[in-house]
């Protein structure tokens, strides 16, 4: 899990899109990189703009700034870009539900995940299996 002293270095060298960043809570960066972190990548940046800020807060649970978004991919190795347009894949991941086991402000807030946003926003299912393999 990343350390609140990672992501204040991270916040220090992030450039922003915006001049007004919202940061209301570390956790919202760690649900932001766990997304993130289950994403395929690739070589380029995504052409199409998502609301990648919208599509993590619905899998969290919780609001999520696109400044939470920047500084998690600001600290990820793989992830290269500037917010909205990573190297992340067209074809979205939808992570596993244990990724966010040990984020204590995970779906703390209203953000519904429904299998209407599953089937519209993600061509895949990260498995547990897969995961477990990893490690």
């Amino acid at each position: 899990m990343l350390t609140a002293q990672q992501i204040a270095e991270a916040k220090k060298h992030v450039r922003y899109q915006r001049q007004n960043n919202v940061h209301e809570h570390d956790d919202c960066i760690r649900i932001a990189y766990e997304w993130l972190d289950a994403q395929t990548t690739t070589k380029g940046a995504l052409k199409r703009a998502y609301p990648i800020k919208q599509i993590i807060e619905r899998w969290g649970g919780r609001y999520i700034s696109s400044a939470d978004v920047e500084v998690a991919a600001e600290i990820h190795p793989r992830i290269k870009g500037r917010y909205p347009h990573f190297n992340i894949s067209s074809r979205l991941t939808l992570p596993r539900d244990g990724r966010l086991a040990d984020i204590q402000e995970a779906r703390a807030q209203g953000f519904q995940l429904t299998t209407h946003h599953i089937t519209q926003t993600y061509s895949r299912i990260e498995a547990e299996l897969e995961a477990r393999k990893e490690r």
